[in-house]
């Protein structure tokens, strides 16, 4: 079952792209956080939408949102991604044990192995305020969670 608005979010800790532990609680109290799962590394419409984020990165840095991207991808290929494509904010590894935080927020396809295309703002006390969930091979309308955003930084 996918979290819903309102829940407070699962806190979970993985690697980044540098092996460097990233822990979603430890953002609490700080700063907003705009969790975005997606199914692969250079696969095309994840590229698409990942770079839109890099490009636009600066409307959520001076609105204090962290960014975090997660895919079940290993660590060593999210760098390879990420020197590639230039992205600013961490993109974490959810790759063992395999899809687990993808599983803790409903947007985990077990018959396919990897994250479905799912958002989630998430405020400073760790409720979810934003939650969209994105059917196999449909590309995300960014305009959802940045209006969720504008609101909660209002």
């Amino acid at each position: 079952m996918t979290v819903e608005v309102g829940s407070q979010a699962p806190d979970f800790t993985l690697n980044d792209y540098n092996k460097q532990p990233v822990q979603l609680s430890s953002f609490r109290g700080d700063k907003p956080v705009l969790l975005v799962f997606y199914p692969f590394a250079f696969s095309g419409i994840c590229t698409g939408e990942l770079c839109q984020l890099r490009d636009e990165f600066a409307d959520y840095d001076n609105k204090g949102v962290q960014v975090l991207g997660v895919s079940v991808d290993t660590p060593f290929s999210l760098k390879a991604w990420a020197e590639k494509e230039g992205y600013q904010f961490p993109l974490l590894s959810d790759f063992w044990p395999h899809g687990e935080v993808a599983q803790a927020y409903g947007v985990f396809n077990s018959d396919a192995g990897l994250a479905v295309r799912g958002t989630f703002l998430i405020d400073t006390s760790g409720v979810v305020r934003f939650a969209e969930v994105n059917a196999p091979g449909e590309a995300r309308d960014q305009q959802g969670w940045k209006k969720a955003v504008a609101e909660l930084t209002a």
